[in-house]
């Protein structure tokens, strides 16, 4: 996994984004913690090489030649949505929100939660073979 730092910082001194994500999962010290930590934890053994971003004002996100899915905390949701999803296949219809876009796709976690790790781990390399073809066509 990288995370694109050197060290416990950036290469511009600020904190490393997986340490930011790190803190955001203390922070939360409830089920929503829990919920992103285990997410984190199956994109990372989905994707080893996932690069972990903190954008948009403390929004952890997860790349691979691109944008593959931000994990946003709320009240009642923890939210991963897919930056490409409307172009992924869902055999296990992860997808229960923003369906209606032509391109985004999320899944939203509620407190209780079941996730289907196997159906997760295969739109996470879904995502990630999709970045990967759509930046090799474009160089073609």
């Amino acid at each position: 996994m990288k995370n694109g730092t050197i060290g416990e910082k950036d290469v511009a001194g600020k904190e490393s984004p997986s340490r930011l994500i790190d803190a955001r999962i203390r922070e939360l010290s409830d089920w929503r913690g829990e919920m992103l930590a285990r997410v984190r934890a199956l994109i990372r053994e989905a994707d080893p090489e996932v690069v972990e971003e903190w954008k948009w004002r403390g929004v952890p996100v997860w790349s691979h030649a691109g944008v593959m899915c931000t994990g946003e905390t709320y009240k009642s949701i923890v939210k991963l949505t897919f930056a490409k999803g409307a172009s992924l296949k869902d055999p296990a219809a992860l997808f229960n929100s923003s369906l209606e876009g032509n391109t985004r796709r999320a899944i939203d976690l509620h407190e209780g939660d079941k996730i289907d790790e196997k159906a997760l781990k295969a739109l996470i390399r879904a995502a990630v073979v999709l970045n990967t073809d759509g930046r090799a066509k474009a160089r073609g």
